[in-house]
């Protein structure tokens, strides 16, 4: 535990990964944030330093976890001029897990590599309160050296660590993971949505498909919202539009036709159009419920 610990993008998901890491006896010595005051208050519960470029990140700390938006933001903490993550970055390891195209994940690693360091995808594939609790399921993808290396910090994020495969691969992974489970929502939505256009009762509706087939594990986590109409944000509907787009064009490139997730991205996106990108993903319910939709 003596490396020392730096994030750039401290959100939910970020800043709570910095508190386990914290709590397990590492440093965090520094945090980036594109909102700097997100950054300050967590520098000052943690006890880091907030500081207010790339490059006093990585020259602070010898592995850093970047928990960014999309591909754009990927691609620019790692950019190839002015301030980035690359500057003085020789003999450091990156560690990305924001769900972004996984062609970015190859581009990182070529210009980590450039720049003497090393890179790894970290996919996650759970929530805000396994960051916290260091129960995450964490897909990697990359050079197994960079997986090595920075395996034991990973392992107090993680309850399920899995290494996928070379850079690109993990990210393939996790989009898959994502489609399926956004498919999964708005199918969800849908037979409860027609369940009280029926009159049914939805307690017993959920209780008859947790026995059935219909049972998964968004019934598990979001049956009970999309009913009472509960979207505190674990996962929004915006990202589950931006993460469908991803699986979709990587079937377009793969020359298949995916009628489901094209429907599903379409829900998502009505969502982010109607001012309800926020909401968390159960928020697909407020369009299929009678008397909801916008």
């Amino acid at each position: 535990m003596n490396e020392k610990i730096g994030f750039v993008g401290t959100g939910r998901m970020g800043a709570n990964m910095a508190r386990r890491l914290k709590d397990c006896g590492y440093t965090i010595a520094a945090v980036y944030d594109a909102h700097a005051p997100a950054a300050a208050a967590l520098a000052g519960e943690l006890g880091a330093a907030a500081v207010t470029t790339l490059a006093a990140v990585t020259a602070a700390a010898e592995v850093v976890f970047t928990v960014v938006t999309d591909d754009a933001a990927q691609l620019g903490v790692f950019a190839g001029s002015g301030d980035s993550l690359l500057v003085g970055a020789a003999g450091r390891i990156f560690v990305n897990c924001a769900t972004v195209t996984p062609q970015v994940h190859v581009e990182i690693e070529r210009r980590a590599r450039a720049a003497g360091a090393l890179s790894l995808e970290g996919c996650m594939a759970s929530s805000i309160p396994q960051a916290r609790a260091g129960t995450l399921y964490l897909m990697c993808g990359g050079d197994p050296a960079a997986f090595a290396r920075v395996r034991p910090v990973l392992e107090h994020l993680s309850s399920t660590l899995r290494y996928i495969g070379a850079a690109g691969r993990a990210a393939q992974v996790k989009a898959l993971v994502n489609m399926v489970m956004n498919i999964n929502t708005a199918g969800l939505a849908e037979g409860l949505g027609l369940g009280a256009s029926l009159g049914l009762d939805l307690d017993m509706l959920r209780e008859v498909f947790a026995q059935t087939g219909a049972n998964s594990q968004v019934l598990k986590t979001d049956g009970e919202d999309m009913q009472h109409r509960s979207h505190d944000c674990f996962f929004s509907a915006a990202h589950a539009a931006k993460d469908s787009a991803i699986a979709l064009n990587l079937g377009l490139g793969a020359g298949l036709k995916l009628p489901l997730a094209t429907a599903t991205k379409e829900q998502f996106e009505r969502m982010v159009a109607q001012g309800l990108g926020g909401l968390d993903k159960s928020g697909v319910a407020e369009l299929t419920f009678p008397g909801r939709q916008a």
